[in-house]
C-alpha cells in the first residue's frame, strides 16, 4: 500500500472488540472490492483487554489494506479517532464502531452524496435503531439538549459512519467525548455538513461501553463546551506564506 496513493481511510475505533474484527473486515473488503478507489484501514485498539490485537496482527499478516495502531492504554473513542485521523493518508475518512453495528456498505453511497451535493462532511442518522430503550431515550435527551444550546441542527451525532475530508480535521479540538460533537466543530470551521438514512444494526458479540453516566450526563455538560467555542473559537484562513511546505 505505501506505493500507491491513498485515496479513502476508514478509521475505526475497537476496545475489546475482538470477536468482531473479522467479520467487519470480511464486509470492509467486500463493500469497498468493486470501488475505484485506493484504501485502507485503519483500526486503532485502544487499550483492549481481550485478543483484539491479537486479532489485529493476524488480519494484517494477511492483507496490508488493514493497518493497526495500539493505544498504551485506554484513552477514549475521541483519542482513538484523532489517532486514526494523524495517521490517516486517505483523502477521504470514513469512519465507523467496531461492533457490527454499522454496515460498510454504505460508505460507498456516503462518498457518492458528498461529490455530488459537493459537501464537505456526510453525517449517517441511524435508521430503525436497534438499540435498548434506556440508550434510545439518553441519545435523543442529548442530541435534542445539543442542538438547542448551540443552535444546531444534526439530527444524530451519536452515529460513528460518517464521511469526510481529512482537511475537516485539522486543528479540532480534542478533549472525551469530543467526537459527539464532530459535525458541528465541522460546521464551525466552515464546512458544508448534510446527513442521510443509514443501516443500523444490532449488537452482535459483547456489551456497549456506554450507558447513562458516560453518554447522557457527560454529554450535557460538553455542550456548553461547545457553545463557548462558538462564542469564542477563531480559526484563522491563511491567504498567503513565504514558507516553503506550508
Amino acid at each position: 500500500m505505501t506505493d500507491q496513493t491513498i485515496d479513502l481511510s476508514v478509521v475505526i475505533p475497537v476496545k475489546d472488540e475482538a470477536q468482531s474484527i473479522t467479520v467487519l473486515a470480511g464486509e470492509i473488503e467486500g463493500a469497498l472490492k468493486s470501488s475505484p478507489v485506493n484504501w485502507e484501514c485503519i483500526w486503532i485498539d485502544d487499550g483492549s483487554k481481550d485478543d483484539t490485537l491479537k486479532m489485529l496482527q493476524e488480519l494484517h499478516q494477511k492483507n496490508n489494506h488493514h493497518q493497526f495502531i495500539r493505544h498504551s492504554t485506554n484513552f477514549g473513542q475521541s483519542a482513538a479517532l484523532f489517532t486514526g485521523f494523524k495517521y490517516a493518508c486517505g483523502t477521504i475518512i470514513a469512519t465507523l464502531d467496531g461492533d457490527l453495528q454499522n454496515d460498510p456498505a454504505d460508505i460507498p453511497r456516503l462518498i457518492e452524496i458528498m461529490k455530488s451535493e459537493k459537501v464537505d462532511l456526510v453525517n449517517g442518522v441511524r435508521s430503525n435503531r436497534h438499540d435498548t430503550f434506556v440508550r434510545k431515550a439518553s441519545s435523543r435527551i442529548a442530541n435534542g439538549f445539543r442542538n438547542w444550546i448551540t443552535k444546531d441542527s444534526v439530527t444524530d451525532v451519536g452515529c460513528a459512519l460518517r464521511v469526510f475530508y481529512k482537511e475537516c480535521t485539522s486543528d479540532l479540538p480534542l478533549w472525551k467525548g469530543m467526537h459527539r460533537f464532530f459535525p458541528t466543530l465541522v460546521k464551525m470551521k466552515g464546512y458544508r455538513v448534510t446527513e442521510t438514512p443509514v443501516t443500523h444494526r444490532g449488537r452482535q458479540y459483547g456489551q456497549t461501553k456506554y450507558g447513562i453516566q458516560n453518554r447522557l450526563w457527560v454529554g450535557l455538560a460538553d455542550t456548553f463546551v461547545i457553545r463557548w467555542l462558538q462564542w469564542r473559537g477563531v480559526y484563522p484562513e491563511v491567504e498567503k506564506s513565504s514558507i516553503k511546505n506550508f
